[in-house]
């Protein structure tokens, strides 16, 4: 067995959509995959969308299958470098005052039906995330109690955002030949060179929302309909936008999970695999290497790396604890590496759902809401968390101080001077109790706090926390449950521990955690002071500057007690090295399964 560190670069990483530029590696023609090669990969939440650029579909359990089936204009090495893939198209900075950029897709490069993709693909990347068509807020639309899909009837309201496309008021112009689309942005924006994804094609997406039969003739109707404003076509295709693409098995439709990338999907058994084959018309430079490629799931890390050791698993990458890293260290034949990734855990409160951290349930008094959330926080135990679940894996593991900055990373020390969380937030008990008492709160204070069922370190986090936060006055109501990633935001629950994984360097991607309406933010937060420091920031490209306006957003962030980080993740990768090679676990999403053209299936 043969055991390796990896650390975590030390580089201002914060959460993405999945940012300047470095030049590309020299890429060999692929050879198309070996034959009758195969792997399975653990990991520990079932995909559920396959458009991970929604609210709902926003997370690492379909960014990680969606990797491996589509492509775009650049991806981040395991040194954070951001890395140009010219074999799908190629982007260029024309102008920078105003700041104008041209990207255009390569002829070859198709969905896996056929359909060329084009221009009107970006235009409905801007179209639904840049929020310039929405004609209604995101805070004045209803959602299904039961899935969190919005609703919005007649109105025209896409169920995303991004802080580049938002600055890109004028709709973008596409070439005559259709493969190139110009955006013209209103200022100046730090992190326009991941500004444009492909998470969905919009010929699926017309044909769908309007009963259209020829994708050719989807694409225009979308492009006539973004370019006269038509509102009736418009939140048509919002509405299947939003929740069309999500599914939990493979449905009958082929369109709803078609790939321009790698693999295309061939098998979905809800809850348990997902199995990957290669695109037969895929002619870019990060081709499949693998002929089947399956995901499997499982919530329980020990579950897993049993698996491994039977052979049932070939890779994975479990939340680990000390147990598994034991587990996994004494299996012959496995690699394992370990150390921290990019992403950390942490505990939100709801602002807005009538619960306990809702002004509304004081009668409109912030105050006293305002009151019982810094109590909450300065008694939850992240210390106690750290050093029992934490620091067994990683030695010399501290509690997480900053939303926007990991330790390590430049500035982090001067943020966590200046944001007063270390202070404030100390698993202070008795400190907790006096501000519950001085806002004249009664006690017990029920909180329904949501976590993942069947995640031994999520369990373990709730234990410890329980009995703290009951001495303090606060009443942790077991709200776990295995569906907790399509519940978040849907106001069933007064707090939520879960982790942020980062997709990209970008200053700019945390306005969509703590910005008004930003596609994560989840809990009700609203700020005006902070809306407007998030639109200095995306517009400023000094590093200083940056870091002044990061460290004044977070102390408004504290001083308002929406929340607080607890750790970075420890990570372990664990794979059997005579089933698969050349893994290369990055600390940025999607980590293990970076690479994957490179995998090799020993001889």
């Amino acid at each position: 067995m043969k055991i390796r560190k990896f650390a975590f670069a030390a580089s201002a990483v914060t959460m993405g959509l999945v940012v300047a530029a470095c030049s590309p590696p020299a890429e060999e023609e692929s050879e198309g995959p070996a034959e009758d090669t195969a792997v399975t990969i653990g990991w520990n939440q079932p995909f559920y969308s396959y458009n991970e650029n929604t609210s709902n579909g926003n997370a690492t359990a379909n960014a990680i299958i969606k990797y491996m089936m589509n492509s775009g204009f650049n991806y981040y090495n395991p040194d954070l470098e951001l890395v140009p893939d010219e074999s799908f198209g190629t982007y260029e900075k024309t102008s920078d005052d105003p700041l104008t950029v041209t990207y255009t897709i390569n002829e070859d490069v198709e969905w896996s039906d056929g359909t060329p993709v084009d221009a009107a693909d970006m235009l409905l990347t801007w179209a639904a995330q840049g929020g310039h068509l929405n004609t209604i807020e995101a805070g004045d639309v209803e959602r299904n109690p039961d899935t969190n899909v919005p609703e919005a009837g007649d109105d025209v309201f896409f169920d995303s955002s991004s802080a580049g496309l938002a600055l890109v008021s004028e709709t973008p112009e596409i070439s005559d030949d259709g493969r190139s689309m110009t955006m013209t942005y209103d200022e100046p924006f730090a992190d326009w060179e991941v500004d444009m994804s492909i998470p969905v094609p919009a010929h699926v997406t017309v044909q769908q929302a309007l009963d259209t039969e020829d994708p050719a003739e989807a694409k225009q109707q979308l492009i006539d309909a973004v370019n006269e404003k038509d509102n009736e076509a418009l939140a048509q295709v919002a509405n299947f936008w939003n929740s069309g693409f999500d599914f939990s098995a493979l449905p009958d439709d082929e369109s709803l999970y078609l790939s321009n990338g790698a693999y295309v999907m061939t098998d979905f058994v809800e809850n348990q695999y997902i199995t990957l084959e290669p695109h037969e018309g895929y002619a870019g430079d990060r081709g499949a290497s693998i002929q089947t490629v399956t995901v499997r799931w499982n919530e329980d890390p020990l579950a897993q790396a049993q698996a491994l050791e039977n052979g049932e698993l070939d890779l994975f990458a479990p939340q680990a604890t000390t147990d598994v890293l034991q587990a996994v260290e004494g299996i012959d034949g496995v690699e394992v590496e370990s150390g921290v990734e990019g992403t950390y855990e942490h505990v939100d409160l709801v602002l807005d759902n009538g619960g306990p951290f809702d002004p509304e349930s004081y009668d409109g008094d912030e105050e006293t809401a305002l009151a019982v959330r810094k109590a909450f926080l300065t008694a939850y135990p992240r210390q106690e968390i750290v050093d029992k679940l934490v620091t067994p894996l990683a030695e010399g593991s501290e509690v997480r101080n900053s939303f926007m900055l990991t330790d390590g990373a430049p500035g982090y020390d001067e943020m966590v001077e200046s944001n007063g969380m270390s202070e404030e937030y100390t698993g202070d008990v008795e400190a907790a109790q006096q501000i519950l008492s001085d806002a004249g709160v009664d006690t017990p204070i029920d909180v329904r706090m949501m976590f993942a069922e069947g995640n031994v370190r999520r369990e373990n986090e709730f234990e410890i926390a329980r009995p703290v936060m009951r001495e303090a006055g606060f009443n942790l109501v077991d709200r776990r449950n295995v569906d907790w990633g399509s519940k978040l935001g849907d106001g069933t629950y007064d707090s939520v521990f879960f982790g942020w994984q980062s997709t990209s360097t970008a200053v700019s991607a945390d306005k969509e955690t703590f910005g008004t309406g930003g596609l994560n933010n989840l809990n009700g937060y609203s700020n005006e002071e902070v809306d407007g420091l998030f639109d200095q920031l995306i517009v400023t490209t000094d590093p200083d500057e940056q870091l002044d306006i990061q460290m004044q957003i977070e102390q408004i962030l504290v001083d308002d007690a929406i929340g607080a980080t607890i750790f970075q993740f420890p990570a372990v990768a664990a794979w059997r090295s005579d089933r698969i090679s050349n893994v290369q676990p990055a600390p940025l999403s999607p980590t293990i399964f970076y690479g994957f053209w490179d995998w090799e299936v020993p001889s």
